[in-house]
Parts: structure tokens; sequence; C-alpha cells
């Protein structure tokens, strides 16, 4: 490595240089354009509960509803008792399968990022750590759209159609249409769930097209029009909505990815269906005594407790190479459709 007319041989001087602002390279060390997604778009583990398991399979008990919901208290007969009330479950499985992605470093050209000891934006390390943890990330949310939120997967579902036509008993008015009533029908929505599974729905996650078609509907705006100022007008936001429709916590799935095969030209799309919506009660956390929509069942496969990690291992001799790797292992479930209700759709 030569500067300023000479070689600079020792990395005690390459830094003196680099501290009296002479760049290794030509390259920008504090910005890049890398297009990773923000953290805080990634859902899928903010819908349902996480459920840590000891075992890559097993089975969970499920009370039979019936029986938790009848009354079975009679009448105590003089001098004798009544017959023993019944209390049947039965049993599910899960299987949590291992997940992985590999990416290789070039030992040999990490060197002189090594050695100039600065943060570049293309850092190999650095880049490839973040680049899985995106990976992982994105995949949680492709595996939730495939999971739980598509056509198909529930039970309960509901098909948007245009105003002027007959709606049936599975139908309702698009949120894109002025003529629709969001509040009366997802009030018709918490009222079947809680009836059916005995819990008020708590959460509603909103596709990316659904979120704004309801942002701008005019009666939800008619609602809140009189609480803005002329500094803070009024607006519809995921907190609006959870106050109207009465949940919780309503979430937005804006999560994007490339659905191209490599070599193709991009085709970005959003990884969970843009016009969709889905009303559920979950848990905040496994729980022996509440039921819930769905889980994700974690497993630690590497036996240090973490589901979700990575590691570094070199390549074969002579290649002056390493690899980092990302591991996870989960079964993202459904376990009660009574609990749930999926609409699509929307717009």
């Amino acid at each position: 490595m030569s500067g300023i007319g000479r070689t600079v041989n020792s990395a005690a001087e390459l830094q003196v240089r680099i501290a009296k602002g002479w760049k290794p390279n030509r390259y920008l060390t504090n910005m890049s354009m890398a297009f990773f997604s923000n953290a805080s778009d990634y859902v899928a583990t903010h819908i349902f509960p996480i459920c840590p398991v000891d075992f890559s399979t097993g089975y969970y008990y499920i009370y039979n509803k019936g029986d938790l919901a009848r009354d079975h208290v009679q009448r105590k007969p003089k001098f004798g008792k009544v017959a023993p009330a019944q209390m049947g479950y039965r049993d599910d499985t899960y299987k949590c399968e291992v997940d992985q992605i590999i990416v290789g470093i070039d030992s040999i050209s990490a060197v002189n990022y090594q050695r100039a000891n600065v943060p570049p934006s293309i850092d190999p390390r650095r880049t490839r750590n973040r680049f899985i943890v995106d990976q992982q990330l994105l995949h949680l949310d492709v595996m939730f759209a495939k999971r739980f939120f598509h056509v198909g997967v529930w039970k309960n579902e509901y098909e948007g159609i245009v105003s002027g036509t007959t709606a049936g008993s599975s139908q309702f008015i698009k949120f894109s249409d002025a003529n629709s009533d969001p509040i009366s029908f997802f009030d018709a929505r918490k009222r079947e769930i809680k009836l059916n599974g005995r819990r008020m729905p708590n959460k509603l996650t909103l596709g990316y097209d659904t979120f704004n078609a309801l942002k701008e509907h005019p009666d939800l705006l008619e609602r809140v029009k009189y609480t803005g100022s002329t500094a803070n007008p009024a607006k519809v936001n995921e907190r609006v909505l959870a106050e109207l429709f009465g949940v919780e916590e309503v979430k937005v799935l804006d999560a994007t990815y490339n659905m191209a095969e490599e070599g193709q030209p991009d085709q970005m799309q959003f990884i969970c269906e843009p016009d969709g919506a889905l009303l559920t009660y979950t848990t905040a956390n496994p729980s022996i005594d509440e039921p819930s929509a769905g889980y994700i069942f974690t497993w630690d496969m590497l036996g240090n407790g973490n589901w979700m990690g990575t590691d570094v291992f070199e390549g074969e001799g002579g290649t002056h190479s390493e690899f980092m790797e990302g591991l996870m292992s989960t079964d993202m479930k459904k376990t009660c459709d009574d609990l749930a209700c999926y609409m699509k759709g929307c717009v």
C-alpha cells in the first residue's frame, strides 16, 4: 500500500495517516445504498405469541370448548349425588423445522478493512451479518403470510364486493367504497368471535392497501374531524383505528420483498396480501389457561436457548474463506379457527 510517494509499511503509520484525513480507498465509509428493510416493518412475531419448546416435535392439549362452556351444575338429590361432569380434551402436534442461510467472506479481501480499522460501509462481516438478520426476519414474514394471512387459511372468511351487489352471508362492501360501514362490519365480526370463541378479539392486522382505504374512509374521518387543530390536524392512524374498532392493537403489514428468481428483473411485492385483513384474539404470552388463534412454536436447535442466531465457520483449507450462517427453527401454526376472521378483497 502506498501513500504520498512512499509505501506505508506499518499498521501504526497507517493509523496516523487515517487520523490526518487520508482514506485507504475512494469509497465513502459513512454511507451506502443498502436496501435493507426497516426492522420495524417485519411484524410476524408481533401478531402471534412466541412459544419456546424443548423438543422439535411434540403435542399440546386442546380442551373441548363445548364442555367448558356448558352449564354442568345440577341440583343435588337428597341422599344422592349428581353424575360427574365431562371435561374432554384432544391433542394436536407441532413440528419445528430448521431453516438456514449461508453467505461467504473472502478472507484475503477482508485484510484491507482489518488493517484500516475503519467502519466502511462494505465491511464484509458487518454487511453479511446485517444481511443474515434481515433475511431471517423477511423469511419469518413470508412464512406468516403463507400460514396466517392468506385466502383459504381460516374457516371464517369474508370477501369484499362492490356496492349495488347483493351481499351474501360471507360478503361485505369493500372499505374503499364510501357506502361501506367498517365499524358495523367489525362489530359484527367481533360478536361472532366472542360468541363462538369466548374471547373478544384484540388484534386487527391490515394489509397495506386495506389500511390506506380505512384511513381515508369518509365515515371514519367524520368521527375524528373535530379532534384536530391547525398545528395537529385530525387523521386516522393505527391508534385511532384501534379505538374506533374497539381492539387493543392495529398492525399494518407493509414489509416488501422481491419475488423474482435470481437473474430475473426485480419484481417487488408486499409480503402479505395488501388488500387483506385479519381479526384475531391472541394471548400476549403462551398460557395453559388461555386460547389463542395461533402460535409460533420455536425450538433452540443448538441447545443454547436461541431459536434464531448466527455463527461463523472457516471454509475449506486453501480457499482463504470463511462463512457466516443464520439458523432458526419454528412452526407457525393455526390453533383455533373460532378466534379469527380473515377478510379478502377489502379494496
